[in-house]
């Protein structure tokens, strides 16, 4: 299992919901044996590397195309990145006070193939004065740290729906939107599932046309734009009503993601 991963636990997890193993492409035999390389080179560079299991190599892999040598490049990065972002092996919420306080992201149920989803409000995010895009940098750590640790096993991904309701100039962040996106792709590659983007304001597409070229291909299919109109519908393709948030028609209440 992966350095401090666990199993699923917490919010809304068992109730009604298939947490069966959703593979993109199996572990076959090549994947195997790249796996087998990239553990070999790895551990070459850095021992510590012995900590992640197969499923966590395999997703560096499949992000670079099952090129061994990119994908062993990727995941040193990664562990140098770790080591130095968070040398207390995890991100506290008193490292994070500020980003806390706008109460913008939160936790709530698992999709039909347990995924567990997150809910992120647009509208309540504004530039941290105080912090800065350092701290903010830290809460997206924090946050994905605590997605991921509800992933269950035979998992590998999580589902967000990214809320832009009340959304305007004042909550645009380029520096912070990328900054995350760039921690996304970069250290927890092969996380995202889906990303529904819902309530959207046409005031936003100034700001996603900033963002949408520094958004790599894979990340791209996995965006979803929905219609006001047809946005519980959607949803309910993905999610089952019992595992859905109460906003969006469902029986779930949210729950702040620092009380997960």
């Amino acid at each position: 299992m992966e350095a401090g991963k666990t199993e699923c636990v917490g919010v809304g997890v068992g109730v009604g919901v298939n947490v069966s193993i959703q593979n993109d492409d199996g572990c076959n035999q090549e994947h195997h044996n790249k796996i087998v390389q990239m553990r070999a080179l790895l551990e070459k560079h850095d021992p510590t590397s012995k900590d992640y299991d197969d499923q966590t190599l395999r997703r560096f892999l499949r992000a670079r195309e099952l090129d061994v040598d990119k994908a062993c490049a990727m995941f040193l990065k990664y562990l140098k990145w770790r080591k130095t972002f968070t040398p207390n092996g995890s991100i506290s919420p008193s490292e994070v006070p500020n980003e806390i306080a706008q109460n913008k992201m939160f936790m709530q149920g698992f999709d039909k193939i347990g995924r567990p989803i997150t809910i992120v409000f647009g509208g309540r995010h504004f530039c941290n004065k105080k912090g800065g895009v350092e701290e903010f940098k830290r809460f997206v750590v924090y946050g994905l740290d605590k997605l991921c640790s509800r992933i269950p096993q035979g998992q590998e991904k999580f589902v967000a729906i990214g809320d832009l309701q009340g959304w305007g100039y004042s909550c645009s962040d380029i520096r912070g939107y990328l900054a995350a996106l760039s921690i996304l792709q970069d250290y927890y590659p092969e996380r995202l599932g889906k990303l529904f983007i819902v309530h959207v304001p046409y005031v936003f597409m100034t700001a996603w046309k900033m963002v949408y070229p520094f958004i790599d291909e894979k990340t791209k299919a996995k965006i979803v734009f929905v219609e006001n109109k047809q946005l519980k519908s959607t949803l309910l393709k993905d999610i089952d009503e019992n595992q859905l948030p109460e906003i969006y028609g469902g029986k779930l209440k949210l729950v702040p993601i620092q009380d997960v």
